[in-house]
């Protein structure tokens, strides 16, 4: 009998420790997981090199973004219906508010803030599921003036209570992105619901974010938001007090979700397949250091980054979630191109629409040509990637082509999530490291 009521108070014990997890407070930090989609998630009916073409403009956009770039698209007044396909890479499923109400925000580790658009939208870009309504939920809060995260933020105002949707004292906020891209709208507190579905997985109170009303800038898309896993103390994995935070992307073009988990479990990131490679993260957001990439037999050095010099860091290289292809310095770029063509021993084929931004070769029709093999080494580690990690093959008008997955860009060095597939790569926020190993990422 004793046995008994030991064994019914370990019972007991275990179903309170799963609910705590399941109804976490935003000061007490529990395992999270997340399920994400890419913008190409199962080709959507278009051929190889057009996705791969796709991903080079997102790309391209996206280090524009990065590096300040006043490029902007039209928005469409009013609108959370609807809507193309626009600037996303990953989408976090998730849901807001009591009742929960499903969200997509795209994952972004170049930002901080947390946002959504919000009933009434005054001025928003097409969405394809409903915009949040704050009304309908029992457990939102609106965010004074007076709080720290509000004063945090670079540009803030107090509600005056005119309009009525900007009730008096509360935070009012705007943000904005290096595109020219601005939300504005009311920070507020909210439960927010991590999981496969709107109303299953583990819930967190008290997590402030955008309520976003008026909006310019680039998304037309199917995203909801953005979720922020920058450094700032308004990001996701600050909010939570998360020591760390990985993903782990599948086939990009393929259509198996990927994964993005919060305070990783210790046992949980070992795969097996590889040694894990760790680097230092240098300076604010996730720049790396780079000190040379190998094209086959061939060691090619890179330089300090322009963009390094210019702001006085010594992280020229950014690894992002939001950029699709890996993009090189211009210079560093045709250095890497030359030696790869050197060795790749097919023909070149000239600039056009079959290639796109991408340098490509004639190959012969289904085969698998050798390829050099490609290395990042970075400080401490090495990032020696998978032949499907930077070359594809791409059938056009009867004739094959084998290209290599790297464009020119800015003066940065930006690896893409390309180059990041089936990899686990995990970001320790507290000891300001990035370890990578190979993974299935599938069967997280």
């Amino acid at each position: 009998m004793k046995q008994l009521i030991e064994m019914q108070k370990l019972a007991f014990f275990i179903v309170a420790l799963l609910a705590a997890v399941a109804t976490s407070r935003c000061n007490a930090a529990a395992a999270i997981r997340m399920q994400l989609t890419h913008a190409d998630a199962g080709g959507r009916g278009l051929a190889g090199r057009e996705l791969m073409q796709r991903m080079a403009l997102r790309s391209k956009a996206r280090v524009a973004r990065l590096l300040s770039s006043s490029a902007t698209a039209p928005v469409s007044p009013g609108g959370c219906a609807g809507g193309v396909l626009g600037s996303s890479e990953y989408l976090v499923h998730l849901a807001i508010g009591t009742p929960p109400q499903p969200g997509q925000l795209t994952l972004d580790t170049g930002s901080d803030l947390i946002w959504t658009q919000c009933t009434p939208c005054l001025s928003c870009f097409d969405q394809a599921l409903p915009c949040f309504n704050p009304s309908t939920s029992s457990t939102l809060a609106l965010l004074p003036c007076s709080s720290t995260t509000c004063q945090d933020l670079q540009l803030t105002s107090c509600g005056t209570g005119n309009p009525k949707s900007w009730p008096n004292q509360t935070c009012v906020y705007t943000y904005s992105y290096g595109d020219k891209s601005v939300t504005t709208g009311l920070l507020d507190v909210e439960k927010f619901t991590f999981g496969a579905g709107a109303s299953v997985g583990s819930s967190v109170a008290g997590v402030i974010f955008g309520c976003g009303i008026f909006y310019s800038g680039v998304f037309r898309s199917n995203e909801t938001g953005i979720a922020g896993f920058g450094r700032g103390p308004s990001s996701l994995p600050s909010q939570l007090k998360a020591g760390n935070f990985s993903h782990c992307f599948t086939a990009v073009t393929g259509s198996k979700p990927s994964t993005v988990l919060l305070d990783l479990p210790a046992d949980l990131y070992k795969d097996g397949r590889g040694a894990v490679q760790t680097t230092p993260l240098v300076q604010t957001l996730y720049y790396l250091s780079l000190k040379g990439i190998t094209v086959g037999s061939t060691r090619l050095p890179v330089p300090e980054s322009e963009f390094a010099l210019r702001n006085g860091t010594t992280g020229g290289t950014i690894i992002d979630s939001g950029t699709a292809i890996t993009s090189l310095p211009p210079r560093v770029y045709r250095l890497v191109r030359s030696a790869f063509a050197a060795q790749v021993k097919l023909p070149v084929v000239a600039a056009g629409n079959a290639t796109g931004p991408y340098v490509c070769f004639t190959a012969p029709p289904r085969t698998k040509p050798d390829v050099p093999k490609l290395v990042l080494h970075l400080e401490g580690a090495t990032l020696d990637l998978p032949r499907e990690n930077y070359v594809f093959e791409v059938e056009d008008a009867g004739n094959s082509y084998l290209c290599l997955a790297m464009i020119e860009g800015g003066d940065m060095t930006t690896i893409g999530n390309f180059q990041q597939q089936n990899m686990h790569v995990l970001y320790d926020l507290q000891n300001n490291k990035l370890s990578f190993v190979p993974a299935q990422c599938d069967k997280l």
